[in-house]
């Protein structure tokens, strides 16, 4: 039974291991592409228009309904305290840190992550992308760069957009609906929100934005068995890049509190 269970545990690491190895290869793989290769604006503007613009509604619907409801739950729990005041700052503050990010991410692999998954493996069980490399075009410049580009660009502006009709939509419904104080809301807001929570909404961005391309990329580029591979290949990209966001989040957390303490800008 005990061998069983370090065999277990370790074929788990190893696969794991397995894993995280391939993301680094093609992280660099495409670091070189992007520092050597021409870049495609026509390809990149597409994927910026795919990713970015596309992706709006869904990131405006996931923003404004989590910081109105997290509005509303903050002021029931507060209000018995007497605390209506702290509601905007606690909103502010946690779309900031954790919630604005971690969403819109977890947005993003549904819908990004899957798109460029399926779309990905389809070229590569069609045989598409050995057609590319007999046409001399490097699969990494043509079809990976574009993408992680437009990924990198559009998430952190996705991020700020998602925490910013969370923001109007908490205070909405805070001051409109709920009777809190327009001044104590927005002065308390203002005075526990500073530049630091910016920062790290926008390396938590940063960040996520590379985990879900270089996954979803990854899951279609080792895609095989037909349609059924093609099948799988976008459920794994959403959910392994889900499982990544939430853990990278837990330790992207406790860092950036480290290398941005209380008190800095």
């Amino acid at each position: 039974m005990l061998e069983f269970i370090l065999h277990s545990v370790g074929s788990t690491v190893l696969r794991l291991l397995q894993y995280v190895g391939q993301l680094a290869f093609l992280a660099r793989e495409t670091a070189i592409s992007i520092r050597v290769a021409p870049l495609r604006w026509g390809l990149l503007l597409r994927q910026l228009a795919e990713i970015g613009f596309r992706s709006q509604l869904v990131v405006v619907v996931t923003g404004a309904f989590t910081g109105a409801v997290f509005s509303a739950q903050t002021y029931f729990q507060f209000h018995r305290l007497g605390m209506d005041s702290a509601v905007g700052a606690v909103v502010a503050v946690s779309l900031f840190r954790e919630l604005g990010p971690v969403l819109t991410a977890l947005m993003l692999s549904g819908r990004v992550g899957a798109s460029i998954a399926a779309e990905i493996g389809t070229m590569k069980v069609t045989e598409q992308i050995e057609a590319l490399r007999a046409l001399g075009v490097h699969p990494i410049d043509y079809l990976i760069v574009p993408r992680i580009l437009a990924l990198i660009i559009s998430t952190p502006l996705l991020v700020a957009e998602c925490i910013g009709l969370g923001i109007g939509a908490g205070y909405l419904v805070a001051t409109q609906v709920l009777g809190v104080s327009k001044a104590y809301y927005l002065t308390n807001m203002l005075s526990f929100t500073t530049g630091r929570d910016i920062k790290m909404a926008l390396i938590k961005g940063f960040a996520f934005a590379g985990l879900i391309g270089f996954i979803a990329c990854e899951e279609g580029l080792k895609t095989s068995q037909g349609a059924a591979g093609v099948g799988r290949a976008p459920t794994q990209a959403v959910v392994i890049a889900s499982l990544v966001i939430l853990i990278s989040n837990f330790f992207l957390s406790f860092l950036l509190n480290i290398f941005f303490p209380a008190g800095t800008y």
